[in-house]
């Protein structure tokens, strides 16, 4: 027999520790749990087990409630079972709103946590031209960026504003048109990541990381979109120019004016830049990346003459070299003409790539002849190849042997491997010539770079050391012993072979169609996703191809509340009227007439003689039958007593038990019994117009134009709390609140939201350019609409500690939004202009 425990500690009641004490909601806690409760109020506590919010005294403490006289009488009969309680168990009961979402998000949750923080707002980026003749190529240039506003960054990186920028694309935005939804700027950037491969995230994550953590490797600050091109770039600083275009400046300091060889002088200025050229690449290798190919582009410049390395140079040169290569092979007529295309492209316009990531990049078919490269895998070594052939660019420049083609007339063609042993000896004889016997250790690590074998390459950390000892001398070389090396045989991902260098697919092309048509008479495109359906998908249940809007019209004036209830779609108007439409082909059903004022609040009672009741401005409620044959009367009417301040009832809830609350624009609440109608209580404390009520875990929320919501217990009706009693005088009026189990979320007359979550606030934001009207919660969504003619939908996501609030989209509408619904899988939304619109799925 399971003995019964407190729900918080699982422990079972005795008469010394763990003495059960009765709440006002009947369920029982044990006086040592009572005290480490969190006590958000000075005479309030939430019972642990219902959620409901009850009275208690801090004061008086657990003393001052009743026992449970019958689970300790239970226990201790039971004396020996005392320990078999299972403790283990979960307890924790799960709401079932949560579980169900009509319009559930199409990211999972651990993407958004992982990639959330990394998306910068729209706003702080602008695009300041594009490298002329590189406009819309399908490679996406490197474009030049700039901060224009550090606002609102909420401290997430350090920028100055008006900084330089550096913007690579990385992935095409998924193709968008014709839709009832409008994605947001943060959703489109979410469906982008989450349609990419999971390998090119990861590829994605170790820039971004290798940025954070390295200082010689330009930092990366996040990830943003114009969403006029269509590419999602990665976003990096930019410096002062890049080592190519500095290149002849430098060669100058080295040899001198008169071009002079290598002089002391100059060998200690190109010292310090290969140093730091060693330690940018040492950086990428410590962070488990290889570039696969290192030009003098991918190095540039910060105010103090040091040298970075650019993600995003590297990316935009490393599709320019796949492009070259591609080019070098359709330039050929046959497979001669095409090896002697790929020879001479080595190097053509300075792009260095090692011969294993040539080969690595040709199709198969393409390579007929035998040669010493392609058996050799790509990795760290090659950018040692690389790194050889920008050091001796820096020392030559436009000196450097050009590759040589000889045919070889046995093979009836180009030997690769003959070839390139020639150009190995023209360089290795230019370094004899020009550096001589004094920097012979320099000559033999620059020759050593240029080996076919990737294993006989030194390490960019011998480079380093190399150029290090010859410029400090050995007996003065303190650092020496300092080097670290990076093991060659461990994975690495190479950046030219990655899924990132792939050229993003160009959004403009015909296939995506974004065609700038607004059937509401917007100026703005409707967004639409095109791709197949997904079980659950938020943006293809709102799609055109997947939802459905039906258009119901039959009022004469503005809409002012909607309900479902018994198969049936209940709405009110100005005009005095409620109409009732079926719920499954929305056709009109019935007309209710007997109001001679402006209908305010609707209910429906769902028992066994369910009820549609309705208020009006004059202080009248009626009650109407909803069983067929529908009547042409209701069923009984009563009117609130009227005095000077009074002008009818604003909202109307209806409790388990049957009573119905209204609020005032006399001030006050009235609970009234739906059994005579009779009055049964008056709750007095709001200081304007109650314009909102809801009921959850027997607790009545009320929101009034005073700014304030007020919370009071339904079983007798006393005040339980107010919020936002402290905020100063200029607050505005609340219209409406919504409750979710442990999530409360009001709208104001400003256009914003705030949200509680177990009696703490927890988050505040600006949704609409005017007053919100109308919310409504469902599962993880909130439906929001107001004076801007927009329904945003917002996602609330978090813990008990934090609660985000994210912009998911909004559905442009015609008309001011007065009234929202979000029931069984529709939203529903009514309409200052008369009508009311049903998203639902096409099944």
């Amino acid at each position: 027999m399971e003995l019964p425990e407190c729900p918080v500690c699982l422990q079972t009641y005795n008469e010394e520790s763990t003495i059960p004490r009765v709440l006002a909601c009947g369920h029982s806690i044990c006086e040592s749990c009572l005290v480490e409760l969190p006590q958000r109020y000075s005479t309030t506590i939430r019972c642990p087990a219902c959620t409901q919010l009850v009275k208690y005294s801090a004061q008086q403490g657990p003393s001052s409630l009743p026992k449970n006289i019958d689970l300790l009488r239970l226990c201790l009969e039971h004396p020996s079972s005392s320990n078999v309680s299972q403790n283990s168990k979960d307890h924790s009961a799960k709401n079932g709103d949560d579980q169900h979402e009509s319009f559930p998000r199409f990211w999972s949750d651990e993407l958004y946590a992982a990639w959330k923080d990394w998306i910068l707002p729209h706003d702080v980026v602008s695009i300041e031209s594009e490298p002329p003749g590189l406009e819309g190529l399908a490679l996406g240039p490197l474009l030049r960026g700039r901060f224009i506003s550090s606002s609102s960054l909420n401290g997430r990186v350090c920028i100055k504003e008006n900084q330089s920028l550096s913007l690579a694309p990385i992935a095409s935005l998924p193709p968008f048109n014709h839709s009832k939804l409008r994605l947001s700027y943060e959703s489109q950037i979410m469906i982008c990541l989450e349609e990419m491969k999971e390998v090119q995230r990861q590829e994605l994550a170790l820039f971004l990381k290798a940025s954070m953590k390295q200082n010689r490797i330009c930092d990366a600050y996040g990830l943003w979109s114009d969403l006029v091109d269509g590419h999602l770039y990665l976003v990096c600083a930019r410096h002062n120019g890049s080592l190519a275009e500095k290149s002849g400046e430098l060669r100058s300091g080295f040899v001198g004016v008169a071009g002079d060889s290598l002089n002391r002088d100059g060998f200690v200025s190109f010292s310090m830049i290969g140093l730091s050229i060693c330690e940018a690449l040492f950086a990428l290798h410590t962070e488990g990346l290889a570039a696969g190919y290192v030009g003098l582009s991918c190095f540039c410049f910060d105010e103090l003459s040091g040298i970075y390395f650019s993600l995003n140079e590297a990316l935009a040169k490393g599709r320019k070299v796949r492009l070259d290569v591609m080019d070098a092979i359709s330039s050929g007529t046959c497979n001669i003409d095409k090896q002697e295309a790929i020879c001479e492209y080595v190097f053509k316009h300075e792009n260095f790539i090692s011969p294993e990531g040539l080969f690595e990049l040709l199709p198969k078919e393409t390579i007929t002849l035998e040669n010493g490269f392609s058996r050799y895998p790509v990795g760290y070594s090659a950018d040692v190849w690389s790194l050889g052939c920008v050091l001796l660019h820096a020392l030559f420049g436009d000196g450097l042997p050009r590759y040589a083609l000889e045919m070889n007339e046995e093979k009836k063609g180009f030997d690769l491997l003959a070839n390139y042993i020639c150009w190995v000896e023209r360089v290795d004889s230019l370094l004899e010539d020009e550096l001589g016997s004094e920097y012979l250790l320099l000559r033999q690590t620059l020759r050593k770079c240029l080996e076919i074998d990737p294993g006989n390459r030194p390490d960019v950390a011998d480079v380093r050391k190399c150029i290090w000892d010859m410029l400090i001398k050995p007996p003065f070389d303190v650092l020496g012993n300092l080097e670290v090396a990076i093991d060659r045989n461990s994975a690495c991902c190479c950046l030219i072979l990655g899924e990132l260098c792939q050229f993003p697919q160009d959004p403009s092309k015909p296939q995506r169609e974004c065609e700038l048509q607004d059937k509401e008479g917007g100026d703005s495109p409707n967004f639409v996703v095109d791709r197949k359906e997904k079980p659950g998908d938020f943006v293809g249940g709102l799609s055109k191809e997947m939802t459905e809007v039906k258009d119901l019209r039959g009022h004469l004036d503005c809409i002012t509340g909607l309900v479902v209830g018994g198969g049936f779609l209940f709405s009110s108007s100005f005009d005095k009227t409620i109409n009732v439409w079926s719920s499954q082909d929305f056709s009109h059903f019935h007309t209710f007439r007997g109001h001679e004022n402006k209908v305010m609040a609707l209910v429906y009672v769902d028992g066994e003689e369910p009820w549609c009741i309705s208020g009006d401005s004059e202080g009248g409620i009626f009650i109407w039958g909803v069983t067929s044959p529908f009547g042409q009367h209701p069923l009984r009417k009563w009117y609130e007593q009227k005095d000077w301040r009074f002008s009818g009832i604003h909202s109307m809830v209806v409790s388990r038990n049957l009573c119905l609350y209204t609020g005032s624009g006399d001030r006050s609440i009235k609970a009234w019994s739906l059994k005579d109608g009779t009055l049964m209580c008056t709750m007095n404390g709001h200081t304007s117009v109650v314009s909102t009520l809801a009921i959850c875990d027997d607790v009545l929320y009320s929101g009034s134009w005073d700014g304030t919501i007020r919370l009071w217990n339904l079983n007798d009706h006393s005040p339980l709390t107010v919020l936002e009693e402290d905020v100063p005088r200029e607050r505005k009026a609340v219209l409406s609140i919504a409750v979710n189990r442990h999530l409360l979320v009001a709208s104001h007359e400003s256009g914003c939201i705030k949200v509680w979550r177990n009696d703490l606030f927890m988050s505040s934001k600006e949704l609409h350019s005017g007053a919100i009207f109308a919310i409504s919660v469902q599962g993880k969504f909130l439906y929001t609409g107001g004076w801007d003619k927009k329904v945003n939908i917002q996602e609330l996501t978090g813990d008990e500690f934090q609660l985000v609030v994210n912009s998911v989209g909004y559905i442009p509408c015609s008309s001011v939004v007065t009234a929202i619904l979000c029931s069984q899988g529709k939203l529903f939304v009514g309409f200052a202009d008369k009508s009311i619109k049903v998203y639902h799925w096409n099944r």
